[in-house]
């Protein structure tokens, strides 16, 4: 270390219209703290949402004994990082009070307020400000982005259940009780932010022009070279690691627009250009929103990790998808996530049931895993961050709040006991939010929504 000169934490690569921030390096100084002061990295705080709640045999561990041995069958992708994990069960979702006509409005909506909306006033946004944007207002200010906010599935949801407001249905981080966060469905978008390129104009006849083309990645990327040989050998390999997945990002969010343009003009009846007049038509591949769910979710779940990795934000949202209108053709079968969730003990339906909140959860998993494989400081990216799974139903058939299902990947930088299951825990969403708030190291003048306590069963001093 005392070989290399010591680099501002914000040093980017730079290239024609774009900046890309580099990862944690031993040589940056960071702005949080001092010369005499031990180097310490942030704690970040990532939320992922799956609707509909799970099947409880299959998501729940038989015993807090054999958690770490037999996980069940749902968090089995989680076995390389199960002791990173820490399970509960008892955590109360928030009560339906005067809207027991609106399960689905309320379950991603209240998921991060821990809060009911207003009953006067159903027809316009009044709930409550997020966890998680709570955290951003404490850790903005560190960062280049104060929080990120991604979804699979566009926000367009049109229903109103009870009179609420439908913005319910598909929005759960709130930046104040009046107005909720939209989040970004286009990765080629949350691309470009990370890269620090600002947007032209706006509309589909920008899209051209705001694509992060590859010359420019080339550009950008060629200047680490200088920048490299400055660095010690484990920098050197940290930043390679870290450039090669920028560019396997790259490569595959291209491979997407490329499938969705050529779907495209087929369907007008355009043989693409680079295709022989004499070569046979593409095969059809009907895969819902352009591309295979979990490969548009990996690229979603890199792209969190580039921010995390990155320092470019601190707070990041998920919606895996929303509570109604989703299918997973990718599992077999077309039937709705929302319909088979009805499904009054019929094996087939709970099957596909148990089949969708598998392969959400393996999305998680793929996400932790890949962060558990980073090296951070004197740990993993993973050991600073603080990542919850979870649905704001405990049982879709019916619409059960009183054990809702969470995963908790990441010690927070030492706060949380992890590689547990917790089988009794007796308190509420909004408990559990404050406590994570907390263990995130964020003062808070009050509780999160409903909370009357912090559950200390978590913390690593417990």
């Amino acid at each position: 270390m005392s070989n290399f000169k010591t680099i501002d934490r914000r040093t980017c690569l730079k290239g024609m219209g774009a900046a890309l921030a580099l990862p944690l390096l031993d040589v940056m100084g960071w702005a949080e703290a001092s010369e005499k002061k031990t180097f310490k990295p942030p704690v970040r705080l990532g939320f992922m949402y799956m609707p509909h709640g799970v099947i409880m045999d299959q998501f729940w561990p038989n015993d807090a004994k054999s958690f770490l041995t037999s996980p069940p069958p749902a968090l089995e992708s989680l076995r390389p990082v199960i002791d990173q994990c820490l399970l509960m069960k008892g955590i109360a979702g928030v009560s339906n009070g005067p809207f027991r006509g609106a399960p689905h409005a309320l379950e991603l909506s209240t998921w991060l307020t821990a809060a009911l909306p207003d009953p006067d006033k159903r027809d316009e946004i009044s709930i409550s400000i997020s966890a998680d944007q709570i955290a951003a207002n404490s850790m903005g200010a560190f960062t280049a982005l104060p929080s990120l906010e991604l979804a699979t599935m566009p926000q367009t949801w049109k229903e109103n259940q009870a009179g609420l407001n439908e913005a319910y249905y598909s929005h759960c981080s709130f930046r104040s009780p009046t107005q909720a966060v939209p989040a970004e469905t286009n990765p080629r978008n949350v691309l470009n932010r990370l890269f620090n390129k600002k947007e032209q104009g706006g509309g589909p006849a920008s899209a051209g022009v705001n694509s992060l083309d590859r010359s420019m990645l080339d550009l950008v990327i060629g200047g680490a070279r200088d920048l490299r040989r400055t660095l010690s050998q484990t920098d050197q390999k940290k930043l390679d690691q870290y450039l090669d997945s920028v560019r396997s990002v790259e490569r595959r969010i291209a491979a997407i627009e490329m499938r969705q343009k050529e779907a495209a003009l087929e369907k007008a009846g355009i043989r693409p250009s680079r295709s022989h007049k004499t070569d046979s038509p593409p095969i059809e591949i009907k895969i819902p929103e352009g591309d295979k769910r979990s490969k548009y979710m990996q690229v979603m779940c890199d792209l969190n990790v580039l921010a995390f990795q990155t320092d470019t934000t601190r707070v990041c949202t998920y919606i895996g998808s929303t509570p109604n209108g989703v299918s997973y053709p990718e599992l077999g079968f077309r039937d709705q996530h929302h319909s088979q969730t009805h499904h009054n003990g019929e094996k087939k339906k709970v099957d596909k049931v148990a089949a969708i909140t598998k392969f959400n959860i393996d999305q998680f998993a793929y996400m932790v895993n890949k962060m558990h494989s980073l090296k951070e400081g004197d740990g993993t990216l993973l050991d600073n961050c603080i990542m919850m799974w979870g649905s704001g139903l405990e049982d879709g058939d019916r619409h059960t709040r009183a054990n809702l299902p969470f995963i908790l990947a990441g010690s927070g930088g030492g706060a949380i006991n992890t590689g547990r299951f917790l089988p009794d825990v007796k308190g509420n969403q909004g408990d559990l939010l404050t406590t994570l708030l907390t263990c995130t190291g964020i003062p808070l003048d009050r509780p999160v929504g409903i909370a009357t306590k912090q559950i200390t069963a978590i913390s690593a001093n417990s």
